[in-house]
């Protein structure tokens, strides 16, 4: 790769994309191990120091990307809830077997955030993204009960429980407790299971 090349990338603004995206890939590759500064500029076609100019170390890399999966996974979750339609029924329930399928399909990406987000503390970088997705997932539960389809009660409180229920299962299903080729079948009823237990019942 060409100085050339590699002072446009910079100068358009282009570069700490471009090396997110070239992390992306080893990262759906290998796995976070893998993905090193070295490795990712090789792949974006710029010098080994370039990188730096951008992230301070591997790190800040890892972060970034991290952020670029939760766009990801962001994307995801809204598409697997037009896909379930009005007629779909909870829509807290679309958003758990997505976040059940998406672990599934992305373990690495997966495996990322886990050791990224599911820590003692939110790392600075995330927290606009991941307060987006708290608000948006309160949302969800706050149209479910105000449908009837959830009874009422505390959003944060059946965020939580929610989440916990959606990260353990993903967690077993990847680690391999659980078999994977059942992983649609065993999150459907593990959350109908759950949601039997939230949901209003019609008065007799």
């Amino acid at each position: 790769m060409s100085e050339t090349r590699e002072r446009g990338a910079y100068h358009h603004g282009a570069l700490p994309e471009a090396l997110v995206a070239a992390a992306f890939d080893v990262l759906d590759e290998q796995g976070q191990e893998k993905v090193s500064v070295r490795e990712v500029a090789r792949r974006a076609g710029v010098s080994a120091g370039a990188p730096f100019r951008h992230f301070a170390d591997r790190q800040a890399l890892l972060t970034a990307l991290a952020d670029r999966v939760l766009a990801d996974f962001v994307c995801w979750q809204e598409a697997q809830v037009a896909a379930a339609g009005p007629d779909g029924g909870s829509v807290m329930r679309a958003v758990g077997l997505g976040f059940v399928r998406y672990a599934v399909r992305h373990p690495r990406r997966f495996e990322l955030v886990r050791s990224r987000v599911f820590t003692a503390a939110r790392e600075p970088e995330l927290r606009a993204q991941l307060d987006g997705i708290d608000r948006a997932l309160t949302d969800v539960i706050v149209v479910d009960q105000e449908a009837g389809r959830l009874r009422p009660g505390d959003p944060a409180l059946v965020a939580l429980a929610g989440q916990a229920l959606v990260y353990g299962l993903a967690q077993m299903i990847v680690d391999g407790y659980l078999p994977a080729e059942k992983a649609e079948e065993l999150a459907a009823q593990v959350l109908d299971t759950f949601g039997q237990g939230i949901a209003n019942r019609p008065a007799q």
